[in-house]
C-alpha cells in the first residue's frame, strides 16, 4: 500500500514539475516564435511599402491597391535616375542661376554648337543627365523575387490584405494614402492558441490591430508600420 501511496505520489510531482514548466515556457517560446516569424513579416510589408513609393513616383502621387499590377511595375518599370556632374558656386547662387537655366543654356548650346554662353557662366564642366535604371536593380537586393510580395511568410499560402484610398483634402490637394496588412490569425496559426488569443485581447483592448500594417487608409502616416 505504501509502495502505491509513494508511486501515486510520485507521477503527481512529475505532472506538476510538468505543468509548472509549461505554464513557464509556454509563452516563452510562443513569444520567441512570434518574433521570428514577425521578423519576417515585417521585411515583407517593408519591401510592399519600397515598391508602393516607387510606384507613386511615376503615378502622379497614386498608389495601387492591385499586387498584379505592383509586381508588373516591380518587374517592368524604370525609374529616372540624374548623373549629375558639378554644382553651382556662390556667385553662380547669387547672380540668379540656377540648375534649370544651366540645364536650359546647355542644351540650347548643344543644339547651336553655340558654347560661348555656356563658358561665360562657367558652366563647361557642369552635366545633369537623365539614366534610367530598372526598379528591380534600384530599390531590391539582387536575386529578389518580385512574386513573394503578395505572399504572407509562415501564411501557407494567405496573402496580404491591400488597400487604397484617393480623396481630396479641404485644401482641395489630393490625398493618396495605402495600406497593407496581415492578421496575427494568419501568420501566427499553429502556435499556442491561448497565447495567441491573450495577445488578441490585449491588442484589442488597447484599440490596436490585431496583426501587422504599414501605412494607414484612415490618416497620413508617412506609411509607417504599426510596429516603427
Amino acid at each position: 500500500m505504501k509502495t502505491v501511496i509513494n508511486v501515486v505520489l510520485f507521477i503527481c510531482v512529475v505532472a506538476l514539475i510538468y505543468i509548472c514548466y509549461g505554464s513557464i515556457m509556454g509563452p516563452v517560446n510562443f513569444d520567441k516564435e512570434r518574433t521570428v516569424r514577425e521578423d519576417a513579416v515585417k521585411a515583407r510589408l517593408i519591401d510592399i511599402r519600397k515598391a508602393q513609393q516607387e510606384y507613386r513616383s511615376v503615378h502622379n502621387g497614386a498608389y495601387t491597391a492591385s499586387f498584379d499590377t505592383l509586381i508588373d511595375f516591380v518587374k517592368t518599370a524604370k525609374l529616372p535616375f540624374i548623373l549629375k556632374i558639378g554644382t553651382l558656386n556662390d556667385t553662380q547662387l547669387e547672380n540668379g542661376m540656377t540648375e534649370q537655366k544651366a540645364m536650359e543654356l546647355i542644351n540650347k548650346a548643344k543644339k547651336t554648337g553655340n558654347w560661348s554662353e555656356v563658358e561665360k557662366q562657367g558652366l563647361k564642366d557642369f552635366h545633369r543627365d537623365t539614366m534610367w535604371v530598372a526598379v528591380m536593380d534600384t530599390i531590391f537586393e539582387k536575386g529578389f523575387d518580385p512574386d513573394s510580395l503578395r505572399y504572407v511568410p509562415y501564411g501557407n499560402g494567405a496573402t496580404f490584405e491591400m488597400q487604397v484610398r484617393r480623396d481630396t483634402m479641404k485644401s482641395g490637394a489630393p490625398l493618396n494614402l495605402f495600406q497593407a496588412q496581415v492578421a496575427y490569425d494568419v501568420y501566427l496559426n499553429g502556435l499556442d492558441k491561448q497565447e495567441l488569443i491573450n495577445l488578441k485581447d490585449t491588442q484589442s483592448k488597447l484599440g490596436k490591430y490585431c496583426g501587422l500594417r504599414v501605412g494607414d487608409i484612415e490618416q497620413a502616416n508617412n506609411n509607417a508600420g504599426n510596429w516603427e
